[in-house]
């Protein structure tokens, strides 16, 4: 008598969802906790008496809620192109994704110019190192956002239109929105 074949393993579900989740998550919790470190010691500095903010320091605030704003369209693009690719609507998610890339790229160069015109180093105190330590890890997260769009868009153009790739790109761009909001919030307009 033969036996029987092992069926077949079950096909993957949602890997792609999952893993964007929880780097949304992950990122999300590693800013919070930076944000935790500025916030108690801002406080400590205020409680002593002290100026949180470096004397002569002045924080381009145009550019950061410029960055703020721009999350917007950036969160309707990705989603757009998720929506657009579910449709099998190839052109309009190649222009989503071209337009998510070009403003997440604007948002990038508008951080370097606010660190530009900063007037603080990272080594001038806490203030320098904390601001440079958080604007750093948002920039790096920005720069893994328009990389993951490019290879969304890379993908695309390979033929798959499955809307869980896109789903995942959307969602990781709705973390970053967050992000930077309590960024925007804790150390833009709090200082």
């Amino acid at each position: 008598m033969e036996a029987l074949a092992p069926p077949p393993p079950p096909p993957a579900r949602r890997q792609v969802l999952v893993g964007a989740s929880l780097a949304a998550v992950a990122s999300a919790m590693l800013v919070g906790g930076m944000l935790a470190v500025w916030l108690l010691l801002r406080t400590r500095a205020i409680d002593a008496g002290e100026s949180w903010l470096p004397s002569g320091v002045t924080i381009p605030e145009v550019p950061s809620n410029i960055m703020l704003i721009a999350f917007l369209p950036v969160c309707v693009c990705a989603q757009w192109a998720h929506w657009s690719a579910t449709r099998n609507d190839r052109a309009n998610a190649f222009l989503a994704l071209g337009i998510t890339a070009l403003l997440a790229f604007m948002i990038i160069n508008a951080q370097f110019f606010v660190l530009y015109e900063l007037g603080v180093g990272v080594s001038d105190g806490a203030y320098g190192t904390l601001f440079f330590g958080i604007t750093g890890v948002f920039l790096a997260l920005m720069i893994v956002g328009l990389l993951v769009t490019l290879v969304t868009a890379f993908r695309l153009f390979g033929g798959r239109t499955d809307g869980e790739l896109l789903a995942a790109h959307a969602i990781y761009w709705y973390a970053m929105s967050a992000v930077f909001a309590a960024i925007w919030f804790v150390v833009y307009v709090t200082k």
